[in-house]
């Protein structure tokens, strides 16, 4: 066997070296940011690169929700995750549950998203439709038929109120359901996924696959929108004043914190199985870091009503798991 000169031996340790260097010296870690809009007061936030981890009180907070869930005689599917220290709380944060109205937030981000990038002018732009276009709940969109509202209103309507007309609309701003569903793969987001159009998007069985997500999906997805950099900052402080405007969500993640925090939130909720959904992001004010939540239930039974208590009670679990409380 023949062994290199050691003059040859010493250049190809040193080119070895020199090349490590280089594919590892130019990876550089983007942290986070959280900025809440006007005129709230913004809550200091801390940036971490700590790797998700359950919290302490996620043993407990678990237990909780299984007792919380015989009793609802349901399903509960919860994610939060505090963004100080990367701990989280989850309970079936990996099954799958009905998008319902919470996509409306993910659209208002696409349609942020493509404004600032590739059509300047869009947020600004007038869309006009027809009585033949309304959806059921739809209290904005109802009054400005003929006149219109602008893409920027869109958002407003469809997150603050939930205006179905005004999520369709937006939808046709990012190339429908499949729009969005590209848009979530955007956010490193393999499971969620819309495949229709308000109010068919409420038909939801549990065997269904079409038009849903997962806890710790979306929750994820929404820390990336309304704390981490998907979007410019500009357009995150947009986002969330609208979710913080939202008038949907009193009786949900809202009703189970303190009434001193701030809470910026967009549900969901089907009269199929009693699917009542909630998710938010969450400054308990003073200089504690966001959490994001992201609450789905649904009953075991076909007829069934949405249970806001439940959501609620799975807010204060949440908060309580993570040492929030």
């Amino acid at each position: 066997m023949r062994h290199p000169r050691p003059g040859r031996r010493t250049a190809a340790l040193h080119a070895t070296v020199l090349t490590f260097s280089l594919l590892t010296g130019g990876v550089a870690c983007a942290g986070t940011a959280s900025a809440v809009p006007a005129p709230v007061t913004s809550p200091p936030t801390t940036t971490t690169k700590a790797p998700p981890a359950p919290a302490p009180g996620e043993a407990r907070a678990r237990r909780e929700l299984r007792a919380l869930e015989a009793s609802f005689k349901g399903r509960i599917g919860a994610y939060a995750v505090d963004t100080a220290t990367g701990r989280t709380v989850s309970y079936r944060a990996g099954e799958r549950f009905p998008l319902l109205s919470t996509f409306k937030a993910v659209a208002a981000a696409a349609v942020l998203h493509k404004a600032r990038t590739s059509d300047p002018g869009l947020m600004d732009r007038v869309v006009r439709w027809t009585a033949a276009d309304l959806k059921e709940h739809s209290p904005i969109t109802a009054e400005h038929v003929g006149d219109g509202l602008t893409v920027a209103e869109l958002c407003r309507a469809a997150i603050t109120h939930s205006d179905n007309t005004a999520g369709n609309l937006l939808l046709r701003q990012i190339g429908g359901p499949a729009g969005l569903t590209r848009y979530f793969r955007t956010l490193k987001d393999p499971i969620s996924r819309l495949d229709r159009w308000e109010t068919e998007l409420n038909d939801w069985s549990p065997k269904e696959r079409r038009d849903t997500t997962t806890p710790a999906s979306m929750g994820r997805d929404l820390r990336a929108l309304t704390i981490g950099n998907a979007l410019n900052a500009k357009d995150r402080e947009r986002l969330n004043a609208w979710l913080i405007a939202s008038t949907t969500g009193g009786p949900r993640i809202r009703a189970g914190l303190p009434k001193t925090w701030t809470v910026g939130d967009k549900t969901g909720t089907s009269s199929a199985y009693g699917s009542g959904n909630d998710i938010a992001v969450v400054w308990p004010g003073g200089s504690a870091a966001p959490v994001v939540m992201a609450i789905y239930t649904n009953h075991g039974a076909a007829d069934a009503t949405a249970d806001n208590t439940v959501v609620a009670r799975t807010a204060t679990v949440l908060a309580r798991g993570l040492g929030r409380l």
